[in-house]
């Protein structure tokens, strides 16, 4: 007799772990199917998808482990520190982050004991609606489900023409396990995974050059946080060339070779030892058979939803990579509890209005809300704040002063619309943001909170009182 249950979740990643887990809180009898993308050591499926295993953790454990040997090489001696010269041990640096990635996706499988969610091997795909819900073929076994939650998340995107081998030519996955710092790396892509392990391996000593299609750099950022990050990389030495068409890459004993044709539209080659290629990512709706039972694919194979997740097809729904809006983890987060919640009848539910945005280079850039040229676009009249770090006292004793909080806020209600954020801690300090955006505050509002100080929070709080003018610091 086949397996029941009242909600099969497909995918065992961010989205997928925890909408199991939440309707399991919910009373809902759960399974979450997920096959063996990443096995440990039993051969089993871990747990947490592309962002526990190779995606978010490991590459903040790498970034991380960067930082601190750019500051033993860089940092320390305008504080008096002498360390000598740095060596970077790469493999110690990779033991340390797969230890990390293990820990935290057994501990996904634990809160799937401690939750009484049932954990199927094996790849999720439909088979046929039933009378009670849905038949789910999981390995080679049919499972039947009242409520379906799609969460396959995404993978990296690949070019025509171009062999990831996750050695000469990687993807996302082999940047993170290089076993050796190359001389020179070429990224084919500028964006939030470029930048970042181009910043991993730049540190540790390697000649970075990303290559960038569009003529603009961070074009998805506020303009003034762009052109602030473009200058502030170029002097630490990543170089970024916008504009350029990619045509073929040679791989050989040698290393690899790209030809392209830069903004000028003059032919250029260049040699590198190791390529990364950082171009997107693609929802991996591939082998759900969704095409048989009728769900519903956009023009992008993304799985067509509504507001709250909801498919075409009664009793399933969608959340994550594998649906519209950014890829985030925390999106899929908010999205899974949001449907699990509305599976129980209670009021779901994720403001995508408030979803942050995070990139963990040095200094960190983060925003919340509309930039100042989608303010623009639409024709809203706003106000701005913005204060640098170099005007507060804890950014410079850290010796972090480069970047700026940039508050943007309607003109005639005052209320936040966005904020933007390019500097030390910008990932925990745009939380503030969100919690005042959900709540509809005005700049005001955060300008008349008392901020402890020294605190690098306090440069929040004088772009609130810069909204109006009134900014004591700067």
């Amino acid at each position: 007799m086949s397996k029941q249950f009242d909600v099969l979740v497909i995918g065992g990643g961010p989205g997928g772990y925890i909408a199991a887990i939440r309707a399991a809180q919910l009373g809902f009898s759960v399974a979450c199917c997920e096959s063996n993308a990443y096995a440990d050591a039993k051969g089993e499926p871990r747990l947490g998808g592309t962002c526990l295993n190779v995606g978010c953790i490991p590459s903040k454990a790498l970034l991380h482990t960067s930082h601190v040997f750019g500051e033993a090489g860089h940092g320390f001696a305008a504080q008096g520190i002498s360390v000598g010269t740095p060596t970077i041990d790469v493999a110690t640096m990779l033991a340390r982050k797969n230890a990390i990635v293990n820990q935290l996706t057994s501990g996904v499988k634990g809160l799937f004991k401690k939750n009484k969610v049932t954990l199927l091997n094996g790849h999720g795909a439909f088979v046929a609606q039933s009378e009670s819900g849905w038949q789910i073929k999981v390995g080679e076994e049919v499972v039947k489900a009242k409520q379906v939650i799609v969460a396959t998340g995404s993978k990296a995107r690949h070019l025509p023409g171009v062999t990831v081998d996750g050695k000469l030519i990687s993807d996302n996955v082999g940047a993170l396990d290089f076993d050796v710092v190359p001389k020179k790396l070429a990224i084919i892509g500028a964006g939030v995974i470029g930048l970042e392990l181009g910043s991993v391996w730049r540190r540790l000593g390697a000649d970075v050059t990303l290559l960038e299609a569009l003529p603009e750099f961070l074009s998805v950022a506020d303009v003034d946080v762009a052109k602030e990050a473009a200058k502030v990389f170029a002097k630490q030495g990543l170089n970024i060339e916008l504009g350029v068409n990619i045509g073929e890459v040679t791989a050989s004993k040698k290393g690899v070779s790209i030809a392209y044709v830069d903004k000028a539209g003059k032919a250029q080659t260049l040699a590198a030892d190791r390529l990364v290629v950082s171009v997107g990512r693609i929802p991996n709706t591939d082998g759900l058979n969704a095409e048989a039972v009728g769900l519903k694919l956009d023009e992008r194979g993304r799985i067509d939803v509504d507001g709250h997740c909801r498919t075409s097809l009664p009793g399933v729904w969608a959340v994550g990579d594998v649906v519209s809006g950014p890829m985030l983890a925390h999106k899929a987060m908010d999205e899974a509890v949001m449907v699990a919640e509305l599976m129980a009848g209670q009021a779901g539910h994720c403001n995508f209005d408030t979803i942050p945005w995070v990139i963990y280079t040095s200094p960190e850039i983060a925003w919340v809300g509309k930039t100042e040229q989608q303010l623009k676009a639409d024709g809203v009249a706003y106000k701005v704040g913005k204060i640098p770090f170099a005007a507060n006292g804890r950014a410079l004793g850290m010796g972090e002063p480069t970047g700026f909080v940039k508050m943007l806020a309607d003109a005639q209600s005052d209320r936040i619309l966005g904020v933007h954020i390019i500097g030390a801690s910008a990932s925990e300090l745009i939380s503030e943001a969100v919690v005042a955006m959900e709540f509809s505050a005005a700049s005001e509002d955060l300008a008349r909170i008392c901020h402890a100080h020294p605190t690098l929070s306090e440069v929040m709080h004088e772009a609130a009182l810069a909204c109006d003018k009134r900014s004591l610091h700067f």
